[in-house]
């Protein structure tokens, strides 16, 4: 808990910087996914071929991760508070670039820099729940945080899209970068005060601590599984559903709405648990669900909508659950001195991940002559090869920090000394 000494301070709820945190991150994740629908959009108006639409996909992961990487040399030397302000305020005038790019090389540039800035401010978001929320309700605090996620599915994704087909496609972006500004302001008001650690030693020193660590390291490797797991899958859902299932593309629609509704309501649920029984078990269990989930999605035939929807509710809360219980783990298990420059490291580590799975994934999943996704059912065995290495991974960490996956005894929501 921070509890700074200052001159003038207010008390605030933790749930209240909690919902603040998480509205940092809705629009940083909102801004990474909205990309992907405005493919048909930009590689119209800007006559660029899909390879061309890939590179602004994924520039905003390759900033972010050098970003993450760059940000663990420095970041804990920093006052916590004022870095995430900064941080996010160049990410929203980097949207702001977004949406004013007059062709695709101005967007290009504009989508790294919005990478470069909300990489490492997603990144300093989970720092501070770690700062902020004691470990017996940190469970709760980091599913608090990642319900930004199913927000971004059933409001954000529709509602951009929506925006884009009335004002052309500079329309999300626009709304992205205003609402940046109210959040902002708040978060300026709201965030508690948080000076940087006492770190006396040579910045590449403490980098170098940072990746050496042993700890640390079991960290970043269950992150990596964590990550490469979903996105294996992730990238074909949507064509696979459409081109194997029988499908319309209007109803995917649905599957976001359904998918986000029911993740928005299990992920509280899940880091209460966590907060309550060993993080590890819970990490199984949603485990169990996601390979079930994954197994069956990627084998689908012609299929009801009902029993699609059902199906890939059950993807979304798995694939959004396992991180729970995980990244609780994870922050659990870094000392306060490290974990800004680690959590800066870990989102390079998921970019990295997320990459490879991508491109590992891309190899085995083939277009037939008739249009339907071949091979899809052979990355089912990649994903549930990493779903076990993740329980593996998950097991080790806890075995070299067992206060990571200690169950707490969450009471009442605390209160954070904010500093006028």
């Amino acid at each position: 808990m921070i509890s700074p000494k200052t001159t003038r301070s207010r008390v605030v709820p933790e749930r209240t910087v909690l919902f603040t945190l998480a509205a940092v991150q809705f629009t940083h994740i909102m801004d990474f996914m909205i990309m992907m629908p405005l493919g048909a959009s930009l590689m119209r108006v800007f006559g660029i071929s899909p390879a061309q639409f890939s590179h602004l996909v994924a520039a905003y992961g390759l900033a972010a991760a050098v970003s993450g990487f760059l940000g663990g040399f420095f970041i804990d030397r920093l006052d916590r508070k004022k870095t995430l302000l900064a941080l996010y305020a160049g990410f929203g005038i980097a949207t702001l670039g977004c949406a004013l790019a007059p062709d695709y090389h101005w967007l290009l540039i504009a989508r790294l820099a919005a990478g470069a800035f909300g990489g490492v401010a997603g990144s300093l978001v989970m720092a501070t729940v770690g700062d902020v929320v004691p470990p017996a309700r940190r469970g709760y605090g980091m599913g608090m945080v990642m319900t930004a996620f199913p927000i971004a599915s059933v409001v954000g994704i529709p509602v951009g899209l929506f925006l884009a087909n009335a004002f052309q496609w500079h329309a999300p972006f626009v709304l992205l970068a205003g609402l940046s500004v109210p959040i902002w302001l708040v978060a300026s008001r709201f965030l508690p005060a948080m000076p940087p650690s006492p770190v006396r030693t040579h910045p590449g020193r403490q980098m170098w601590e940072i990746l050496t660590h042993p700890i640390h390291g079991r960290g970043f490797l269950l992150t990596a599984a964590l990550v490469f797991a979903g996105a294996s899958v992730i990238p074909f859902l949507s064509a696979s559903l459409v081109a194997n299932t029988g499908l319309s593309e209007p109803h995917l629609f649905y599957v976001y709405l359904c998918g986000g509704l029911a993740t928005l309501v299990t992920t509280p649920i899940l880091g209460r648990l966590s907060d309550r029984h060993d993080k590890l078990h819970v990490l199984a269990w949603v485990t169990a669900g996601a390979i079930v989930a994954v197994t069956m999605l990627t084998r689908l035939g012609t299929t009801p909508i009902a029993a699609t929807l059902t199906l890939t509710s059950l993807f979304f809360i798995t694939m959004s659950g396992r991180f729970t219980p995980t990244m609780a783990m994870i922050t659990n298990s870094v000392e306060a001195r490290y974990r800004g420059g680690f959590m800066s490291v870990n989102s390079a580590v998921q970019q990295a991940s997320s990459g490879i799975a991508n491109l590992i994934s891309g190899l085995l999943v083939t277009r037939a002559a008739s249009g339907r996704l071949a091979g899809y059912e052979r990355v089912s065995y990649l994903a549930t090869s990493a779903f076990a290495l993740t329980l593996l991974l998950a097991w080790w960490l806890r075995a070299a920090a067992p206060h990571a996956a200690k169950p707490g005894h969450p009471g009442g929501m605390a209160m954070a000394v904010v500093a006028d």
